[in-house]
């Protein structure tokens, strides 16, 4: 891993009145018992995170703001700001800081296949540079190249028709250029779908995410959240496609969040990793999303969860601190920069699925716990859910 400069850790807040909307809703940081038993976590304002912007994490900058609206995600991208971005796209590889992909599959033990199927990718908005940036990443790291031309890379709007997307937005942009890195990083073989939702309300999103699972994806990562509302459980269809993997970032706040707590996807929490070979140290993320869904029931397969008769998230988790970041490249954001929150660890969990070659429901997952590392405390915990890969075998 290449090293990452010293954090100084800021430790403000700011009250922001709650969300409001016409239909019942619950902003995503309200404290008190969940219906039908089980803690909330607690939390004392509705939008903000330690910082000096809605846009703020600490040393970090948020591609989508901590505001939310009911039946509307944002995404969960957050760029190191202790990192200056190197604007040359053909810097050498070893000049670059952040976690690269042999860390990365290092860390998990993700194994190199010839063929892992194909990983879809929903956001919202247009990513222009999508390609460009990809061969980018991919030909500094030696990975081998992924493009409509070669039939490995594919980019469709939420109807699945290509030539015509939808606007382009800054902050999507760079939630979609780490995606399609991180599934390229863990899988460097797989054909990478990426469907782009028209806007990140619910229902263009969910209209995306069928294409996806319409258009023969293997896994679907989803890299964005939003608040609980009361009519959640209608979107949980658009989750829930027989044989196909999908996973859902738990967010960048702690407290529960929209699609993570559906029962049908493997909510992916966040971590704090370190080390370098084959010696890495993992521990929860301060702000990765986490806690009891106030709308959505216990599934069977997740026994003891804290939460009483509610869905807890998260399932499994990755790393998401944006001081233990990964190297991305997005030409709107400046080129290369060091890149965290949990949108890392959706794809790169759905491009682990990939690879195991019999993707599962996160039911598989509880009962192939030891295929997992367990971070600490020991056991299954909201943050980190079962732990981290060890290797695909409980995917």
């Amino acid at each position: 891993m290449k090293a990452l400069r010293t954090v100084l850790a800021i430790a403000a807040a700011s009250a922001l009145s709650a969300c409001s909307a016409a239909r019942t809703a619950l902003p995503p940081t309200t404290a008190g018992p969940v219906p039908g038993g089980g803690p909330r976590v607690p939390m004392t304002t509705p939008h903000a995170l330690p910082g000096t912007t809605p846009h703020a994490l600490p040393a970090a900058t948020l591609g989508c703001d901590l505001t939310f609206e009911v039946d509307q995600a944002n995404c969960t991208v957050a760029v190191n700001v202790n990192v200056p971005a190197i604007s040359n796209p053909t810097t050498p590889s070893d000049l670059l800081p952040g976690l690269h992909p042999l860390d990365l599959r290092a860390a998990y033990r993700l194994p190199s296949e010839n063929t892992a199927g194909t990983v879809a990718i929903v956001d919202a908005y247009d990513d222009p540079a999508a390609e460009s940036d990809l061969a980018v990443y991919r030909t500094a790291f030696g990975l081998p190249a992924c493009t409509s031309a070669n039939g490995c890379f594919q980019k469709v709007n939420e109807q699945g028709q290509t030539g015509t997307y939808p606007a382009p937005n800054a902050g999507w942009d760079e939630e979609i250029a780490l995606d399609l890195d991180m599934v390229s990083a863990a899988c460097a073989n797989c054909k990478i779908l990426l469907v782009e939702a028209n806007a990140p309300t619910f229902d263009d999103l969910g209209a995306a995410e069928d294409t996806a699972a319409k258009l023969g994806a293997t896994a679907i990562g989803n890299s964005y959240y939003g608040p609980e509302w009361s009519g959640e459980t209608a979107y949980d269809a658009h989750y829930h496609h027989a044989g196909i993997a999908i996973t859902v970032s738990a967010g960048d706040q702690q407290s529960s969040f929209y699609p993570a707590v559906s029962p049908y996807v493997t909510a992916v929490g966040g971590t704090t990793l370190t080390g370098s070979g084959t010696s890495w140290t993992e521990s929860a993320w301060t702000y990765t999303g986490q806690g009891c869904s106030y709308y959505e029931p216990k599934p069977s397969w997740q026994g003891s969860n804290g939460c009483g008769r509610r869905r807890a998230m998260n399932d499994v988790a990755a790393v998401a601190d944006p001081q233990t970041g990964v190297a991305m490249y997005d030409s709107t954001a400046g080129g290369w920069v060091v890149a965290g929150g949990t949108s890392i660890g959706a794809p790169l969990v759905a491009a682990a699925y990939a690879l195991s070659h019999n993707p599962q429901s996160p039911a598989y997952s509880y009962a192939h716990r030891i295929a997992f590392h367990d971070v600490a405390p020991v056991g299954y915990d909201w943050p980190t859910g079962l732990g981290t890969p060890n290797g695909v075998g409980g995917l």
